[in-house]
Parts: structure tokens; C-alpha cells; sequence
């Protein structure tokens, strides 16, 4: 289930939200002040934030630079909620950072469109869209991973952790990973976990895979870990 961040100083307006995003099938957390939006992000790193522009204190503007300038919520997807409606208010809400911009006032169904759309863009690993890397299927919906073709596949049983890694892993591939990165994405916080889980994790998930399908999670030596669409062997072949 995706986390959305509603950082919004107006409790009527947050709680709507709040209310709309649980119905469509969200988590939400709620924050009236930047400061508490960025006590919110340290404990837990959400899928989503939904920033108004003026907030007490620093404004979602500042909150939205400040994000994109860590390496922990560079890539957290950002939505600026705000009731400033010109050219160039939506020109600088874009350029601190934000993914898309909503004009208050908004409808429900306006919100939660672009809530998807930016999910759909920034964020991949939300969606129910089957997942493929030569022989390895992923469906989301139906929570079953598959290793092999025509009568020769079979099931792959995972615990909900290694599905959540192997999800997160196939959405990105390409990409190295620090074990940071990946407890920030798939275990969604990192505070009271150690590094050393992810590499326990890594090691049941190739073990459930087999031998061709574990190669292609690679490990960057002191870098952490990467998915490679195709196995070494089949690069090379």
C-alpha cells in the first residue's frame, strides 16, 4: 500500500484529502507544519507528498527544495497543492522541484488522477503492472513471481519482504541501489533497521529464485545491489 504524505496546515482541507486517499486505497499521514512534514519523512519515507504551497513557518516551497536537495527525498514524488493560480506561481512551484501542481480549489477526482499519474511516472513499483526479466514474471495484482518457460515454469514462493525487494529491484533495474536506498523504498524505514537486513534478504531471495534468475541481482562491491534485465550468461550468449 502506498503512503501519502498530506502536508497542509488547514485541518477541513486535510482531512478531506485524507479521506479521499484512504477511500481510493492509500495510506495517509498528515502534517500541518514543514517542520513536522520533515519529522514525518525521517520516520517514514512515503510513496507521495502532497504539499501545500503556504505553510506556517517555511513554506512547501522551501519543504520541496530541501527534499530535492538530499539523497534520502531526491526522488520522492512531490504534488503542490496550492491556491495561487498565475503562469508563474505554477513556473516555480515546478521548478522547486514538484512533480505536478493542483490548483485549489480541486475535486476528488482531479487529485487522485494526478496522484496516479505521477505514481505512474516516478514511482512504477505502486502499480499492478506484470513484471518481466526474461524467464522471471512478477504479477502484483496476483501476488506470484514465476521462473521459466511454457510447462517448464514454476512458482516461486516468497515472503512479502523478498516480493516487495524483488518488485522494487525489477521497476529499477539498471540502477545500483544502496542497501540505504533499499530500506528507504521497500521496508519504508530505515531508522530502526540495519543495513546487514538487506543483505540477509538478498541472499532468501536468490536462494527462492534458482541459479539464472538470482544472477541477475548482482552485487556492486561497495556500492550495493543491481538488477540486471539479463543474466551474465545470457548478455554473453
Amino acid at each position: 500500500m502506498t503512503r501519502i504524505l498530506v502536508v497542509e496546515d488547514e485541518p477541513a482541507i486535510a482531512e478531506l484529502v485524507a479521506l479521499n486517499l484512504r477511500h481510493a486505497g492509500y495510506e495517509v499521514a498528515i502534517a500541518g507544519t514543514a517542520d513536522a512534514a520533515s519529522q514525518e519523512v525521517a520516520k517514514v519515507l512515503p510513496g507521495l507528498a502532497l504539499v501545500d504551497w503556504m505553510l506556517p513557518g517555511h513554506s512547501g516551497l522551501s519543504l520541496a527544495r530541501n527534499w530535492r536537495s538530499q539523497e534520502r527525498t531526491r526522488d520522492l514524488p512531490i504534488i503542490m497543492l496550492t491556491a495561487r493560480g498565475e503562469e508563474a506561481d505554477k513556473v516555480a512551484g515546478l521548478e522547486s522541484g514538484a512533480d505536478d501542481y493542483v490548483t485549489k480549489p480541486f475535486s476528488p477526482k482531479e487529485l487522485l488522477a494526478r496522484v496516479r499519474a505521477v505514481l505512474r511516472r516516478r514511482a512504477p513499483q505502486a502499480l499492478d503492472d506484470e513484471v518481466v526479466a526474461g524467464t522471471l514474471v512478477l504479477d502484483p495484482a496476483a501476488r506470484r513471481v514465476s521462473v521459466g518457460a511454457g510447462d517448464g515454469a514454476r512458482e516461486v514462493r516468497l515472503g512479502p519482504t523478498e516480493f516487495r525487494l524483488l518488485h522494487f529491484l525489477m521497476t529499477h533495474p539498471e540502477r545500483v541501489h544502496s542497501r540505504g536506498q533499499l530500506l528507504d523504498r521497500v521496508w519504508g524505514d530505515h531508522v530502526f533497521i540495519e543495513e546487514r537486513t538487506v543483505d540477509v534478504h538478498i541472499k532468501r531471495l536468490r536462494e527462492a529464485l534458482g541459479p539464472e534468475s538470482a544472477a541477475m541481482i548482482e552485487t556492486v562491491r561497495g556500492a550495493g545491489y543491481r538488477f540486471a534485465r539479463l543474466s551474465k550468461r545470457e548478455q554473453s550468449g
